[in-house]
């Protein structure tokens, strides 16, 4: 195994769902030894199927669960149990960061808050990420997706204006919070070489939606115009949309006055671009309907796919509209190590490149308490002491 950029850094994860797992992924991707601690009843998001993988020993798992957890080691433990949170203890020892995303006041009820573990622990890096934090207005609240999507704004720029709001396909939010929470950890990390300390990191769903208002967030806070969905068009650039071929709907970015012309050219219809009423981007973006209807009807009889590959190539940024399969089975996607195979399941790889120090996929998501007994053997458990903790159900070998 080559050298990766985090080998050497321990995770220890109390997150479930998908914020917290897609963070400690991404460490993980990148060499971090990150240990996936689950309460009795395991991560919930392994029964958010179908499609379920039915794993050896009969239990399954859902895709959901299976696309945030690569390369993680996995083992139980029931933190309301004083016994349970001794043996949280035991790993911390060792540890350069936590990562939880318990109910804000959940971990300071167990006594083990970050004030305590801060004086315990004293470079530990505690991230805890929840929906809207723990004081304000709204604070100690839980956070979903969907629902922070529905508050922050998100879902009223999303969508067709004849339709209303509509939920991103993504869950963004979740997935922003954790690529945010990642980064944070290594800011932290490495503050910490100068420092010698480490610290707490309040991420939330909340903060995380507002940051990714752009440029939605940047025209109000500017114009004092409440932004609105534009559908598949841009509020700051034309023509920049999808537009009908022949074949298929394709997206073009005409970002620049150059790249317009190009794209007329192109389209044997330098015409249009020499319309005064697209001339510039400002003109532009105040005739959109009649650039969008000369546009339309220049683009009719083409076959979109080729033609996007044809204005790509001349610098005109343009791309078909595609399905997620087309999408994951396409040669670049392939060329580019986006797809990975471990264990018979197959799995997205990591969009980070190093040059010497490759990352991605290389260990399949585990099973519930997969490495239970080999995390607690490096810990100093002896095997009594792990048949012990399992009697009392401090941890077990399957979900409650």
């Amino acid at each position: 195994m080559s050298t990766r950029a985090l080998d050497g850094l321990k995770i220890i994860d109390l997150t479930r769902v998908l914020g917290g797992p897609y963070c400690t992924m991404i460490l993980a991707d990148h060499g971090a030894d990150v240990i996936k601690i689950e309460p009795p009843q395991g991560d919930e998001v392994r029964d958010w199927g179908p499609p379920f993988l039915t794993r050896d020993n009969g239990t399954r798992d859902a895709s959901y669960y299976l696309g945030a957890n690569r390369n993680k080691r996995a083992m139980s433990l029931d933190l309301a149990h004083p016994a349970g949170r001794a043996v949280l203890l035991r790993l911390l020892e060792t540890a350069d960061a936590l990562v939880e995303n318990f109910k804000p006041g959940s971990l300071e009820k167990w006594g083990i808050g970050y004030d305590t573990l801060s004086a315990r622990f004293p470079r530990l890096i505690h991230c805890r990420i929840s929906g809207f934090g723990a004081d304000g207005p709204l604070g100690g609240l839980p956070g979903y997706d969907a629902v922070v999507q529905a508050m922050t704004g998100l879902m009223t720029i999303n969508g067709d204006p004849a339709h209303g709001p509509v939920r991103m396909g993504t869950p963004i939010v979740d997935l922003g919070t954790g690529l945010y929470a990642a980064l944070g950890i290594m800011m932290a990390i490495h503050e910490r070489r100068t420092s010698g300390r480490g610290q707490f990191i309040d991420m939330t769903l909340h903060d995380t939606a507002l940051a990714l208002l752009h440029p939605a967030g940047a025209n109000y806070l500017l114009a004092g115009k409440r932004p609105a969905a534009t559908g598949n068009a841009h509020p700051n650039i034309a023509p920049y949309e999808t537009f009908p071929t022949a074949t298929c709907d394709i997206f073009i970015a005409g970002g620049n006055d150059g790249q317009f012309r190009k794209l007329c050219a192109i389209l044997a219809r330098p015409d249009i671009a020499a319309n005064p009423a697209f001339a510039t981007n400002s003109d532009r973006l105040a005739n959109r309907p009649a650039l969008k209807a000369a546009l339309t009807a220049a683009l009719a009889g083409h076959d979109g796919a080729a033609l996007a590959i044809t204005l790509i190539e001349a610098g005109v940024p343009a791309g078909a509209v595609q399905p997620v399969d087309v999408a994951l089975n396409s040669a670049h996607a392939h060329h580019r190590a986006m797809i990975a195979e471990l264990d018979g399941i197959k799995t997205l790889g990591t969009p980070i490149k190093f040059s010497r120090t490759p990352g991605g996929p290389r260990t399949a998501p585990p099973a519930f308490a997969q490495h239970q007994s080999e995390i607690l053997t490096e810990h100093g458990f002896t095997a009594a002491d792990i048949t012990a903790l399992e009697q009392d159900q401090i941890i077990r070998p399957r979900r409650r």
